[in-house]
């Protein structure tokens, strides 16, 4: 109902005009300071960009489906239903939805208001003894206008101000979708990690059971201790237990990634793959200054500060008279069917002002308060802009490091697995004990697994990274003044 409402009311090209015309008369003349975007101090280059390609024009176009990079159809799906489907984000979505509406109830103010209002009585008069009663009609029926021209600039400033907080719901609404996105991909990797743990266990499980074997036949010739038998034993159900763990783990990351896509965790089960297919991609990064372009979190307080300095006019108008121009035009009289002839025409026009003369500096304190709030998001502003900084350059030093560690860790896995293998020849040759292939086995299995949690770690300083670099966003997608106060939402996203 309401998207065919304003419709109606912001369609039309002539309204639009109109209000654009008002907007124009009234830009030059408003109260308080004009928004500039402050200064912030940034770097040219990234502390840990050494080695890093360096994004070219192509690479900075927006790809909002940035998951794409990982190549896996199962992550796409899943993250195409965040958007449509993630309860967090609709309610995200309806709080843009209202701070539009707001600004678009509080531009209205600038066009003059109209109204009708009609009556019609009938009286009779009481009976007396000379008299039965007479009956006498009035009837009025008037059109009113009233305009309160933005002389100060009061309401251009709520404009600003209104189309600012819209914007920063907007730009809020970005950041929560990357985020959620991120996170999204983050559980989906850790349940393939989980997926190849298994596998690894299960695998070191088969390798248990051989050794096992081993000693039971060593036992049996009486050539192996009963502990021996015993610790395989315990050995190879401590791994069949862990593997069970690993289930459960499994289990509670598929039902986190079910509510992130607006499901109940019976809704959606993920398939286990036969292998672990995820690759690291390739992420050219940008220089600081792009974050102030890219980054949503940094867009919504740049907006903020916006939205904090027209507040500012707005109370700094207050200092000045109100002007309202009121006028009227009907007809008044008895009886109804002369209700139109001229005799019975009537009209008013006035003016109207007021201004308060005494407020104890009520109206000083105020512009000093939303002044403060002013640098109080040029604050923040500044320190979101040194956070995101901060963020890249996390990544990019976390994945230098773990390239390097991923390299050595592989070493050792190969070094943990023959030695495993030489031990396990050796005890079934009888030249060395059974404590021997234990701490053998099982540093191959630590080394396996810290291997894995290794390229995990990559896997997510890439998703990190990438989200630290605005996913493909750019400030470019903020719904603009017009698109906030004279189109449909529903033109708004066809738009995006």
């Amino acid at each position: 109902m309401s998207s065919h409402f304003f419709s109606i009311r912001y369609k039309t090209k002539a309204f639009k005009s109109f209000s654009y015309l008002f907007i124009t008369l009234l830009a030059g003349c408003a109260v308080g300071p004009d928004y500039k975007k402050p200064d912030v101090s940034l770097p040219t280059e990234f502390k840990q960009a050494s080695g890093w390609k360096q994004a070219t024009p192509s690479d900075d176009a927006p790809r909002g489906s940035w998951w794409e990079v990982y190549h896996d159809p199962i992550l796409n799906d899943l993250e195409l239903s965040v958007a449509k489907q993630n309860q967090s984000l609709q309610a995200l979505a309806y709080n843009y939805e209202q701070s539009r509406q707001i600004a678009r109830s509080d531009f209205t103010t600038f066009l003059p208001f109209g109204g009708f209002s009609a009556s019609s009585n009938h009286t009779k008069s009481p009976i007396t003894k000379s008299s039965q009663g007479n009956i006498s009609s009035s009837s009025t029926g008037l059109l009113t206008a009233s305009w309160s021209p933005d002389f100060w600039g009061k309401i251009r400033r709520l404009t600003e101000s209104d189309t600012a907080a819209s914007q920063v719901s907007a730009a809020n609404y970005a950041n929560a979708k990357l985020s959620i996105e991120a996170t999204l991909a983050q559980d989906y990797i850790q349940l393939r990690i989980l997926d190849e743990k298994k596998r690894l266990i299960d695998k070191a499980v088969e390798a248990y059971n051989k050794t096992l074997l081993i000693s039971q036949n060593k036992y049996t010739v009486g050539v192996a201790a009963r502990r021996d038998v015993i610790s395989s034993q315990a050995q190879r159900d401590a791994a069949r237990a862990q593997s069970i763990d690993v289930g459960v783990q499994r289990t509670q990351i598929e039902h986190a990634i079910a509510v992130l896509i607006g499901k109940s965790p019976e809704e959606l089960s993920i398939e286990v793959k036969p292998s672990l297919d995820l690759s690291l991609p390739t992420i050219p990064y940008a220089v600081p200054a792009s974050l102030l372009e890219r980054r949503p979190d940094v867009a919504a307080a740049e907006r903020y500060m916006a939205e904090q300095n027209a507040k500012i006019g707005i109370q700094t108008a207050a200092y000045f008279p109100s002007i309202t121009l009121t006028g009227s035009t009907g007809y008044q009289g008895t009886p109804i069917s002369n209700l139109i002839s001229s005799p019975f025409k009537l009209w008013s026009l006035g003016v109207n002002a007021t201004d308060t003369i005494l407020d104890y500096g009520e109206r000083h304190d105020l512009v000093l308060a939303t002044s403060a709030g002013y640098n109080a998001s040029v604050a923040s502003y500044r320190q979101t802009v040194l956070s995101a900084i901060q963020q890249v350059d996390d990544q990019l030093s976390n994945l230098s490091i773990l390239e390097l560690e991923s390299s050595i860790q592989g070493e050792a896995v190969k070094e943990a697995a023959e030695a495993a293998r030489i031990a396990q020849n050796e005890y079934a040759a009888g030249t060395v004990d059974y404590t021997t292939v234990v701490l053998a086995e099982v540093t191959e299995l630590n080394d396996r697994e810290s291997s894995l949690a290794i390229l995990q770690n990559r896997l997510n300083a890439s998703i990190k990274l990438i989200e630290g670099l605005g996913g493909g966003w750019n400030n470019t997608q903020l719904p603009t003044t017009s698109q906030t106060l004279f189109h449909t939402l529903e033109d708004n996203q066809s738009k995006r």
